[in-house]
């Protein structure tokens, strides 16, 4: 019966909450679980999610074991089936989540702060945690979900392109291994394996739990009791080891039956507590971050028309997360896509942006901020990057003045230092381009 209540809260979110500078409190559970926590009283809800330190990353020789055993938790627990389990959220108008990536696995649970509705969320979400059955049926259904998406990405040039490019960037580190793992791995995974995954990494040392909505502080320590009190206490998991640089430029060129070839190119870049991490930041967001008006859209875009759309991005990690661009062109126009996509960054490294443009993509970054903190969930977001790459609590309170404090000279210094354009991994996935 709360379901259009909770509706029509979840369509007020955007408009009704507009923070700058959320209070974020942090404080341990008894049982070692890092807990951030964001008041917001203007709404009868709270968004809570669970980040552990068990993303793809941590495989080893089964990928896709990090993917399939997140997918499993609301499959079936406490004795609850996953029909079972989709009825007690559903009842209340409460939103369970589930996701898996290279670094972290996460689950979320939005619901409404009255009683009822609260207390069954509450109590489904954590037992989906602490008591997971990994119930065969289930787990033959999504391991066969996971093979048919194994399959289709052989059908789709970019997801080819992306998986060659994670695999030659990272050929001995575990951020080469897809989360989606491959259909050899998957088809050998059983329910014990994920078990095993499950009682390693699912443990309270192990997670950093998030509260942002309308409880206080008392309340926020009892729901961060609550959901970690029936995990293991156990050990977080160990460093990821670090990643190697590049020695040389690498070409792979994949054939694909299609008038359009994928160019992916990059190296490895940024973690996420890198201390280049706003020079960088902000000088992508002129040379490839900002769509239409980057450098790279004007010089393949817009003065070639060599493609629709190009893009540059750092993806911080753990460890050296990968600086990656990418683009679709026609296949007898990929090689001089490739040359402008090397020389523009070639040239961005030697000279750096102007003045006016590190105004203007300033401007953009900092105008565009409060949109990005104007919810319970987009701050539960930043909540659960701040906890799981353990950055300073004031992270947002001074992401403006950190953007505002770069300048050119800082810009050119960190990209001649990071970036080299004559050590790029290139990958190409299309028709008849010849290799360079």
């Amino acid at each position: 019966m709360f379901a259009k209540p909770f509706a029509f809260v979840a369509l007020c979110l955007t408009s009704a909450l507009a923070w700058a500078n959320p209070d974020i409190q942090h404080w341990d559970t008894d049982n070692g679980a890092g807990v951030y926590f964001v008041p917001a009283p203007e709404l009868p809800m709270v968004d809570i999610s669970v980040v552990f330190n068990a993303g793809a990353a941590r495989d080893g020789d089964m990928p896709g074991l990090a993917k399939m055993t997140s997918a499993m938790l609301d499959e079936g627990a406490g004795g609850m089936s996953a029909d079972e389990i989709a009825t007690a959220f559903a009842d209340v108008g409460a939103n369970f989540g589930a996701s898996s990536e290279r670094d972290m696995a996460v689950f979320s649970l939005r619901t409404l702060t009255e009683d009822q509705a609260f207390e069954q969320a509450l109590t489904t979400y954590s037992q989906i945690l602490a008591k997971p059955d990994f119930p065969q049926a289930p787990f033959e259904r999504i391991q066969q979900t996971l093979l048919t998406g194994l399959q289709a990405e052989n059908q789709s040039p970019k997801a080819i392109a992306s998986r060659a490019f994670y695999e030659n960037l990272y050929p001995s580190h575990p951020y080469g291994v897809m989360p989606n793992g491959t259909a050899d791995s998957v088809k050998q995974l059983t329910p014990e394996d994920l078990k095993a995954f499950y009682q390693q990494y699912f443990v309270s040392r192990n997670a950093v739990v998030v509260i942002v909505g309308a409880v206080d502080r008392s309340e926020a320590e009892q729901i961060a009791e609550r959901v970690t009190a029936g995990l293991a206490a156990g050990e977080a998991a160990p460093a990821l080891p670090q990643v190697a640089e590049l020695k040389s430029a690498e070409l792979i060129h994949k054939s694909f039956p299609s008038t359009q070839t994928t160019i992916v190119m990059g190296q490895p870049g940024i973690s996420r507590d890198d201390p280049d991490y706003f020079p960088l930041y902000v000088g992508n967001h002129i040379l490839g971050g900002s769509g239409l008006v980057s450098m790279l859209s004007d010089e393949l875009r817009e003065k070639r028309g060599l493609t629709y759309g190009v893009y540059s991005y750092f993806r911080p990690m753990q460890q050296l997360g990968p600086y990656q661009m990418a683009l679709q062109t026609r296949n007898e126009k990929a090689e001089e896509a490739l040359t402008v996509l090397r020389d523009t960054v070639k040239n961005f490294v030697e000279t750096g942006p102007s003045e006016a443009q590190l105004t203007a993509a300033k401007q953009n970054i900092t105008g565009g901020f409060a949109l990005r903190v104007d919810s319970n969930s987009k701050i539960a977001d930043y909540l659960a990057m701040i906890g799981f790459y353990d950055l300073p609590l004031d992270y947002l309170d001074n992401f403006n003045d950190r953007v505002n404090a770069v300048t050119v000279a800082e810009i050119k210094d960190a990209f001649k230092r990071r970036v080299n354009a004559d050590k790029m991994l290139t990958v190409l996935v299309g028709g008849e381009t010849e290799k360079q």
